[in-house]
């Protein structure tokens, strides 16, 4: 369900700069709550695992962001230069997060009777916010809602691909996936404030950039309790 996040902007036909630094703002809100979320049943499960994941993953996003500035014009999703760089890491991060939760899932399933049921359907529908934080980014910039949609649809292909060996190895999985939740959580923060919110505060004023970035926290933190508690 990722790829829905993308369909808002088929009736959005005109993206000024203020409409762009709302979606560097809105993005920056909803990967911000998702980092704490992921952060949050972390350390549920190993809190020292869960901060070493948080650094390797802000280590990781910082060299991977030095190699691209240093690798000259970069093309991805229609988009060059610093934009497809841009791309690129949110794609990245998005992908390793879907990586750490196909692990949960199939995790998940070796445990209580319809806890894997549950978890795969919450899952799901937290897709739909997701997909929305990458299109945030990739449209404004000139990639195509159907291609942003494609691209968000991608990152979640882990998921299926990670859930099914979880399960069958789950005593091998299960010491790793706070790591791998906090490794994203680290590398979708450092993206928030080095990029996204700076990006937005170029086309917007700062108190409005922020008050963007808290309603969408906001926003996306009453979705999660609502779908992953209730």
């Amino acid at each position: 369900m990722t790829g829905v996040g993308a369909l808002p902007f088929l009736v959005v036909r005109r993206l000024g700069d203020r409409t762009m630094g709302l979606s560097n703002a809105v993005a920056a809100g909803l990967m911000l709550a998702a980092s704490h979320s992921l952060i949050a049943e972390g350390v549920t499960l190993d809190v020292s695992l869960t901060l070493v994941g948080v650094l390797a993953g802000l280590g990781a996003i910082v060299l991977a962001n030095r190699a691209l500035t240093g690798a000259g014009d970069v093309d991805v999703a229609d988009l060059t230069g610093a934009n497809a760089a841009k791309a690129l890491l949110i794609l990245g991060i998005m992908t390793a997060h879907s990586f750490a939760e196909g692990v949960g899932v199939g995790v998940s399933f070796a445990g209580s009777e319809g806890l894997g049921a549950f978890i795969t359907t919450a899952i799901a529908f937290h897709n739909v916010p997701e997909g929305l934080a990458i299109a945030l980014v990739l449209i404004p910039r000139g990639t195509a809602v159907w291609k942003a949609a494609l691209w968000a649809i991608f990152t979640s292909l882990p998921q299926p691909l990670m859930a099914a060996p979880a399960y069958l190895f789950v005593e091998t999985f299960r010491p790793f996936l706070p790591v791998g939740l906090g490794l994203a959580a680290g590398a979708m923060i450092w993206m928030v404030f080095a990029e996204l919110f700076p990006d937005a505060q170029e086309k917007m004023s700062s108190e409005s950039a922020a008050t963007g970035v808290a309603l969408a926290f906001a926003v996306m933190m009453a979705f999660q309790m609502l779908v992953l508690h209730h």
